[in-house]
């Protein structure tokens, strides 16, 4: 019987070796030090691809106690609005090293808490979006040891590094645009109740209401949840008011999507019988038809700048001030409004 050869396993002192530095510094490379300068970076990692080397991540996390993983906890998972988070947290940390854990919590209470527990141990740090979270829930459930960072939660934990989202300015912004087209009666489809990116929105659609003098009845008022299915049902429902308002704003894009196929099945054209706006501007908004006028956030970003600042907390392990940073909105005017005809 022919002997069957060995497979010699390439190791980290072999990598060290051939790149002519020390064991720790090949260790400090695959650990994402920032130790290591831009030189022996590029010796080292291009020595590892030569030869083939793949470090032992169960080694690697006994020896430095991280998973070289990051917790992601939302909301929900459906839509462009969170593809693109997550889309902009990913890049971030694929190029840092760092691979995801994604989840979702849809309610408050067990499914919360029960998320964050799976959580425990697997993960270096967490990047949380949550209309639930407050102080208390957060000294509760989030007193870990790892870094946290929050995305669009409610102000009152500052503890913790956090973005959010220019929310009561862009609402403004946009229902003072409506306003400015001749639109008196502008309805608005609110978002989930409890969210407080909703409040923020629904703050605003309300500051431009006073400020312009325009109608402010109750039934201009529309509930939503922010899903296409909310949207397409508002619609529904602003047909049927006998003061049917000539505007409608939805606090996101895809409510503001499911409205305006709803408007088309009646036989409404946009924007000449009714116009449309929402808020996000989704890659799909430019896509429909008319295109769709949006409050713009870059939404990649603000995953991508929670991912760095998550990853900056963990590399520096000395206590530092929380940064809590709010992202501008742009109004991006398109043919749905009536303001525009590209």
């Amino acid at each position: 019987m022919p002997a069957v050869p060995q497979v010699r396993v390439v190791t980290i002192k072999d990598v060290a070796r051939s790149a002519r530095v020390s064991v720790a510094t090949v260790s400090r490379v695959f650990n994402s030090s920032n130790l290591v300068n831009g030189e022996t970076l590029t010796r080292v990692q291009d020595a590892a691809r030569r030869m083939g080397y793949v470090p032992h991540v169960g080694a690697r996390n006994l020896v430095t106690r991280r998973t070289h993983t990051i917790g992601v906890l939302l909301p929900d998972l459906y839509g462009e609005f969170f593809s693109e988070i997550i889309r902009g947290i990913d890049q971030t940390a694929h190029r840092r090293g760092y691979h995801l854990l994604v989840s979702s919590a849809r309610e408050a209470g067990e499914p919360f808490e029960a998320a964050l527990s799976a959580m425990r141990g697997r993960v270096d740090g967490l990047i949380l979006m949550s209309p639930y979270l407050d102080s208390e829930t957060f000294r509760r459930t989030l007193t870990h040891g790892y870094p946290v960072v929050l995305l669009s939660c409610a102000p009152g934990v500052t503890s913790c590094d956090s973005l959010s989202i220019a929310n009561y300015e862009g609402a403004r912004a946009i229902t003072r645009h409506l306003a400015a087209q001749g639109h008196r009666r502008i309805a608005m489809i609110l978002g989930a109740a409890g969210n407080y990116d909703a409040a923020e929105r629904l703050r605003g659609y309300q500051a431009a209401v006073a400020e312009e003098a325009l109608a402010g009845d109750a039934e201009l008022l529309i509930p939503g949840d922010f899903s296409e299915a909310s949207g397409h049902a508002a619609a529904e429902r602003i047909l049927s008011l006998a003061g049917r308002p000539t505007a409608v704003f939805a606090a996101n894009d895809c409510m503001a999507i499911g409205a305006l196929s709803r408007f088309r099945e009646a036989g409404l054209r946009v924007p000449e019988d009714i116009a449309i706006a929402g808020f996000d501007d989704i890659p799909m908004a430019r896509y429909v038809h008319p295109a769709l006028t949006s409050v713009s956030v870059d939404i990649s970003v603000l995953g991508e700048r929670a991912t760095a600042r998550l990853l900056d907390a963990l590399h520096q392990p000395a206590p530092r001030e929380p940064v809590h940073e709010t992202l501008p909105t742009t109004l991006v005017v398109r043919r749905s409004c009536g303001a525009q005809r590209t």
